[in-house]
């Protein structure tokens, strides 16, 4: 049986969980060869059989996104890439207080500092591979949020983080598309992941991660450089992030953190 999909060499970060996961077990069919990163060895090792199950040729790394020489290594030595995922982020939140210089720091080493880890390398790897049927050499797409739209008060940094890559992603497109390697910015709302079992408000439109990887895969199949769902959330965060500062900071002041 063959992939629905039509890329055979993907590399994943933060495959252990969440949007990850579910993105290495829907490319996952005979003829597919997954990379996939994490943090946690042992749940990546659990992708990586569910993922073997399924046919494809699985290599694993344990991986740090925030150490850039490990992971220029890995990416490097990887050998071809259709298709790279940027998808390792972690979050944090103010609660009823404020965030934290260590949490602030720690969300925009990895959401930030660590997209660039993995994108540098990955199109540096793309350029010097020859370009394929399409003219494409290689695809890159960088995991931002619907958050990316809205300066929010509760995850200042989270959602500043996810607005640098997104803005950078599809910036670099422009550019890059030139020499036949495509970005794409990948956005969206609420997803049932460990990252958002912590959040204390209702989060309309929760969306189960296996129908974010399809969406997001329908999304890159059909060459969209901003991939973003559910609409409705998408439209509420352009509208609230569209409000004068004092006005969004006054509509939002009353909602709950994280913890």
């Amino acid at each position: 049986m063959q992939a629905m999909w039509p890329w055979r060499h993907v590399l994943i970060t933060g495959a252990s969980s969440g949007i990850g996961r579910a993105l290495a077990e829907a490319l996952a069919a005979p003829g597919v060869t997954l990379h996939l990163g994490g943090r946690d060895a042992g749940r990546l090792a659990a992708v990586a059989a569910a993922c073997a199950a399924r046919g494809a040729t699985v290599c694993q790394q344990v991986a740090e996104v925030r150490d850039a020489a490990a992971m220029a290594a890995w990416i490097g030595g990887a050998g071809p890439l259709d298709l790279v995922f940027a998808n390792a982020g972690i979050g944090a939140g103010t609660g009823s207080g404020f965030e934290s210089a260590a949490d602030a720091r720690a969300v925009f080493e990895t959401n930030v500092t660590g997209v660039l880890n993995t994108v540098i390398p990955a199109v540096a790897a793309m350029a010097a591979q020859p370009p394929g049927p399409d003219g494409v050499r290689g695809r890159v797409a960088v995991v931002a949020s619907v958050a990316a739209f809205i300066a929010t008060p509760g995850a200042p940094a989270y959602a500043a983080g996810k607005a640098a890559v997104q803005r950078w992603a599809e910036a670099l497109d422009a550019t890059e598309r030139r020499r036949g390697i495509r970005l794409h910015s990948i956005c969206p709302g609420y997803i049932r992941t460990p990252l958002t079992a912590r959040n204390r408000f209702p989060m309309p439109l929760l969306m189960e991660p296996e129908e974010a990887a399809r969406r997001t895969l329908r999304g890159l199949a059909a060459g969209r450089i901003r991939v973003v769902f559910p609409w409705p959330i998408y439209a509420l965060a352009r509208l609230v992030g569209a409000l004068p500062p004092a006005w969004r900071a006054a509509l939002m002041r009353g909602f709950p953190g994280k913890d």
